[in-house]
């Protein structure tokens, strides 16, 4: 694991290397030494773990899969598993390790999900982050007290990006609600938080993230969300999200009303028919005052001289995201007719920096107003609209304006990722979807802008959001059935598998029967091949059982004599590891070639045992033939000679069988004896391999010790070294003191040769001088 440390350091960005170390087995054996060491209650290892396993999955899209189909997400379950392990109060508090570790393990999850991954990739580890229960737990732990901020807001990250795009997850994330009295849904008890101008700023952006991932892709939940500032759906008696915003976006805190501001456009955006609901809405501005509409509101704030840049901001893209693509809000917008002058009047003015990039959106309102323009206020059409700008501001200047926006390092910074990556609250200018829309409309407004056949293009626009819509659906639609049919593929290739293999044994079985009707057919079977062929087969099965009981003896009698070998290794006496040198290798090395002769000389004696015996046994036979010959061969005349024969050849016969019989006795002892020697030969050999292995070990611990010896040299040297150096530096000291001495010696005997002559000249030296002169040296000798 240390070999995976150091790699971690020094190949962080190597992919290659990352997949090697990966398929090594390496997130197994990670998260192993997270589960052994205690999971978020763990140490330093687990940090160290958790980063190197970052750093695995980190920009590396091979190894996020081999990650996902190797069901590693599940087993980062268990680790957010907090319930047992969460503080009883807040005064509890977490440590700081702990902190580390869930924080650490928080990234390795986004890394799964990360915007920047391949969308299929992202989609599959979101479902599958959902099926296991992780999102549950990442909830549980959102809506649970006494968890740090610093924890809380990465949670709340990492939950943004699991549901990001995922309507499964965004639907169970809709449903969560948070432990309290009433129960509230999590959404609305986390915009309670981003409006809320005393959360920590960080905070508050996270939760802006994530209500703009609960959004994206998401028209059931914009829907929800618009609802709730309906006339007719909303709720008096209930705080709702929409309600948070409203009270958000016209507060005194400039980033609440920005947060506020684009979570709105987040709502609207590629929903043209929430756009026009939300025309629908209407607020009280006090007490017996006539109410006014949300984007009658809006403009007024905008057009507020107390208004902070920050909040300008948020409402021009408020603006600009509501009424492009909808004809409609750009009909309500011009019915103001206070609008379209505020605009000119800014676009027109000479500013600073930021101020320059209010003046760029401003020209962005202004142009969304020309080219979404249905012309049915007469007053303000898009040719009226064109020669406005043209004696106002100047087409070109609008145009330099509108280019301008893509330049500032807000718009830059903004542009490069969808979270909100900031510090400090002054620098939350610029929305990610934003810049999108832009993007998108920057070229088209320019033209509609600086050119009077304005129609065509917003056809045109419009028509390739419609083709683009419809193709988005169309390739969903076409992803669903893809998927569904590649399930029924697999499927039905399991089934096409399982049916070859049936159908092979099937016509395996079918061609033995044929062989076999065959065969009785040319042999002219009957009934009684039948009974033939049971009674065959009767003796196979028993065939069959008499082999099996020879084999069950045959392993009996084996295991008999495995016990008879380890009883045999047990009673050989060890040799002690100290004790084991070459003359003993060689010693048992003697013995063994001394046994193996003695074993060859009995292999000869048995053979020519064997040998003999043969002959024997042909001699007896050839006795036997000649006393069988004799009987019948001799006249009955001479018996007795036969007689006396026969008893000789008798006796000889005897003689033979007994000597046979010696001689086999002696073959049976000397195999025997023969069976002993191969068993002391193999236990002598066996003996001889550990002694061997034994050495090999000695030598190897010898070679590390000799090392050792060879390091602790070395240190001596350079410690002698260090001495001697010393030693003639304490011998320079001492020679420097000495002449110091010889100095103040020959010093104080030239102060005396001084006081003497100063005496003979006439001088006076008093007591006291030379009492100082005595304490000084004194003092001088003390030091």
């Amino acid at each position: 694991m240390m070999a995976y440390f150091c790699w971690s350091n020094s190949q962080k960005n190597n992919a290659n290397i990352q997949k090697i170390v990966a398929f090594e087995n390496a997130f197994e054996r990670l998260i192993e030494i997270i589960s052994e060491e205690g999971g978020s209650e763990g140490g330093i290892v687990v940090e160290d773990c958790l980063l190197l396993l970052l750093n695995l999955l980190k920009k590396n899209s091979s190894n996020q899969t081999f990650f996902k189909e190797g069901r590693y997400v599940q087993k980062l379950a268990p680790f957010f598993d907090l319930q047992n392990n969460e503080p009883k109060s807040l005064d509890v508090g977490w440590s700081a390790q702990k902190v580390n570790n869930v924080n650490s393990m928080l990234q390795v999850v986004r890394t799964l999900v990360s915007p920047s991954n391949p969308q299929q990739a992202t989609a599959t580890c979101q479902k599958v982050i959902h099926q296991c229960g992780l999102l549950k737990q990442l909830c549980t732990i959102l809506m649970a007290s006494g968890v740090p901020a610093d924890i809380l807001t990465e949670t709340i990250n990492t939950v943004s990006e699991v549901i990001r795009g995922s309507k499964t997850n965004q639907e169970f994330f809709a449903s969560v609600s948070a432990p309290s009295t009433p129960p509230r849904p999590a959404i609305v008890v986390l915009v309670m938080s981003m409006v809320n101008e005393k959360q920590p700023f960080v905070l508050r952006c996270a939760v802006l993230y994530c209500f703009q991932c609960f959004l994206y892709k998401n028209e059931v939940g914009q829907e929800q969300i618009i609802s709730t500032l309906l006339p007719a759906t909303a709720d008096a008696s209930a705080v709702t999200a929409g309600q948070l915003l409203c009270g958000g976006l016209f507060s005194q805190d400039s980033v609440s009303n920005w947060c506020a501001s684009v979570a709105l456009a987040h709502a609207l955006k590629d929903n043209p028919s929430q756009k026009e609901q939300l025309l629908r809405v209407q607020l009280a501005t006090g007490p017996g005052n006539p109410s006014v509409s949300l984007l009658q509101q809006c403009t007024n704030m905008l057009s507020s001289p107390t208004a902070k840049v920050q909040t300008r901001l948020g409402l021009l893209m408020l603006l600009c995201s509501w009424l492009a693509n909808c004809q409609l809000a750009v009909t309500h917008f011009l019915a103001n007719s206070a609008n379209v002058p505020f605009l000119m009047a800014q676009v027109a003015e000479h500013v600073d920096e930021q101020e320059a990039l209010v003046q760029g959106l401003c020209s962005f309102l202004l142009g969304i107003s020309v080219h979404f323009n249905d012309n049915s206020n007469a007053t303000f059409t898009s040719e009226s609209l064109r020669n406005l700008i043209t004696k106002r501001v100047g087409l070109e200047s609008l145009v330099e304006k509108l280019v301008s926006v893509t330049k500032h390092d807000s718009y830059t910074m903004a542009a490069q990722k969808p979270q909100l990556r900031y510090t400090q609250p002054e620098h939350l200018l610029i929305d990610y979807e934003f810049t999108s829309l832009y993007k998108q409309l920057e070229g088209n407004l320019c033209k509609s802008v600086t050119s009077a056949e304005d129609a065509e293009s917003k056809k045109t626009v419009e028509d390739h959001d419609n083709i683009v819509t419809q193709y988005k659906d169309i390739i969903r639609v076409q992803d669903n059935d893809l998927n569904e049919l590649r399930g029924r593929h697999e499927a039905l290739q399991k089934e096409h598998k399982a049916a070859e293999l049936q159908l092979n044994e099937q016509s395996s079985q079918i061609q033995q029967l044929k062989d076999q009707y065959a065969l009785m057919k040319a042999q002219g079977g009957n009934g009684d091949d039948a009974v033939r062929i049971a009674a065959e087969l009767k003796e196979l099965r028993e065939s069959q059982e008499s082999l099996r009981k020879e084999t069950a003896e045959k392993d009996d009698v084996i295991q008999k004599l495995k016990n008879d070998l380890t009883i045999a290794d047990a009673k050989v006496v060890l040799v002690d590891d100290s004790g084991v040198n070459q003359n003993q290798i060689s010693e048992f090395q003697s013995s063994i070639q001394e046994q193996k002769k003695e074993i060859d000389e009995l292999k000869l004696i048995v053979a020519a045992q064997k040998d003999e015996e043969q002959r024997l046994k042909v001699e007896c036979t050839d006795l036997k033939n000649q006393l069988t010959q004799t009987g019948e061969a001799v006249p009955s005349g001479d018996n007795a000679n036969i007689v006396a024969e026969k008893a000789a050849l008798t006796a000889k016969h005897s003689e033979s069988q007994a000597q046979l019989a010696q001689a086999e006795d002696h073959n049976s002892k000397l195999s025997s004896d023969n069976q002993k020697l191969i068993s002391t030969n193999q236990t002598i050999e066996n003996q001889l391999k550990t002694v061997t292995d034994t050495c090999s070990s000695l030598t190897t611990q010898v070679k590390k010790l000799e090392e050792e010896i060879g390091d602790l040299k070395d240190t001596n040297t350079r410690v002698e070294d260090e001495k001697e150096k010393f030693r003639k530096e304490a011998a320079d000291n001492k020679q420097e003191l000495d002449d110091l001495l010889v100095l103040l010696t020959d010093t104080d005997a030239k102060v005396e040769k001084y006081r003497s002559k100063l005496k003979e000249l006439g001088e006076e030296v008093t007591e006291d001088e030379d009492d100082d002169e005595e304490e000084e040296d004194e003092e001088e000798d003390e030091n």
